[in-house]
């Protein structure tokens, strides 16, 4: 990690740039969750998505999962539509079958060139979700796969959480890396002041960390959950929290640490899968682990309040970057007036890490 930036040196070099970030397409040589391992019983297939590229996850009855283009190239119907047959998908049509190679069996037809091939894509499964790698195939045993360890934690209980945005995955990132938006919550949680504690920056990431301080309104139940503590006046418990949150490409995590508690109260790894073409809505992935309380079953009699508190949290920032891509829309590119030197280092990353808008791998 490097240390502190200056906060005049990164808008500097953000401006230099030129890139409309809203254009910046999504790098492919990263393993993206696709669906969570629920979605898809044994002996299944479901269609999935990846920057408008249609991929058919089959779970046959016996062996391990396996992901190909979901199309069959006789006359381009969805594999999902079909059925799975021991160790292939049956296309619905004319029972084309297809194995996990790729390789393309045809039963009931006379075939007049060589069977058509069809693409196949890694795949993996852990910790309850089911990941691809579209990019450079020779990259996939290299690139590992993102770790959560709280979700294995016996000390921690696990939500699994998400849905279709209608935004650009970079309003994602932004939202969460920038604290400063607190009073959109305030019905929710209070009047929070927020205090900046400073971030680094590497060629892959960004670190902020932040504080706060409960200057009106009173602690929701909730939130009280999580910290495993009631806190009646907010004036005993100013900045004694510490937030961080991390953009470290393609990912995103937050986690909460509080004073007297040598484990986070709270852990959130995120993830924000494009399913468009131009990739202007992503599809959330987010596991969102919190710390067991003293007294046993507490966390579990409450988890409806806790999955219902995030929920609305959630349901208030989706509207927010909803109508942050209508704008970019409507104004036809990005007009933001950037002042906040986090908001503008966490763009440099996801462009330099990104592809260029004027180049698509996937066509």
């Amino acid at each position: 990690m490097t240390g502190d930036i200056s906060e005049t040196a990164v808008p500097e070099i953000a401006a230099s740039s030129g890139v409309d970030i809203r254009r910046v397409r999504s790098n492919p040589d990263f393993w993206y969750p696709v669906a969570w391992s629920r979605e898809l019983r044994r002996g299944k297939a479901i269609g999935v998505r990846y920057a408008g590229q249609p991929i058919v996850v089959v779970r046959p009855d016996a062996g391990a999962i396996f992901a190909l283009d979901d199309v069959c190239p006789h006359r381009q119907l969805p594999l999902s539509r079909g059925e799975v047959c021991g160790d292939f998908v049956r296309c619905a049509y004319h029972g084309l079958k297809y194995s996990r190679r790729g390789q393309c069996f045809s039963p009931d037809m006379k075939l007049e060139n060589e069977p058509p091939r069809l693409r196949t894509w890694p795949c993996r499964e852990k910790d309850g979700l089911i990941f691809v790698f579209m990019g450079d195939l020779e990259k996939s045993d290299s690139v590992p796969l993102p770790d959560f360890p709280r979700v294995r934690d016996p000390h921690y209980r696990t939500r699994r959480f998400g849905k279709v945005v209608q935004c650009h995955y970079s309003f994602m990132h932004e939202n969460l890396m920038d604290m400063n938006h607190q009073v959109l919550h305030s019905r929710l949680v209070g009047s929070m002041k927020p205090r900046f504690l400073g971030m680094e920056r590497g060629k892959d990431f960004v670190e902020a960390r932040y504080t706060f301080a409960r200057t009106g309104g009173k602690q929701p139940l909730s939130e009280a959950l999580i910290y495993g503590q009631r806190r009646k006046d907010g004036r005993d418990f100013a900045y004694r929290d510490v937030m961080t949150i991390r953009s470290q490409y393609p990912y995103q995590t937050l986690r909460i640490e509080t004073q007297g508690v040598n484990e986070p109260v709270m852990e959130l790894w995120i993830a924000y899968v494009p399913q468009d073409r131009e990739e202007r809505s992503n599809r959330v992935f987010g596991l969102l682990s919190i710390r067991r309380l003293k007294i046993p079953f507490v966390l579990d009699l409450a988890w409806p309040l806790l999955i219902a508190f995030t929920e609305r949290v959630f349901t208030e920032d989706r509207e927010i970057v909803e109508l942050e891509q209508q704008a970019w829309r409507e104004q036809d590119g990005d007009r933001n007036q950037e002042v906040f030197p986090v908001i503008v280092a966490l763009r440099q990353i996801l462009i330099q890490n990104g592809m260029s808008p004027r180049k698509d791998v996937r066509e």
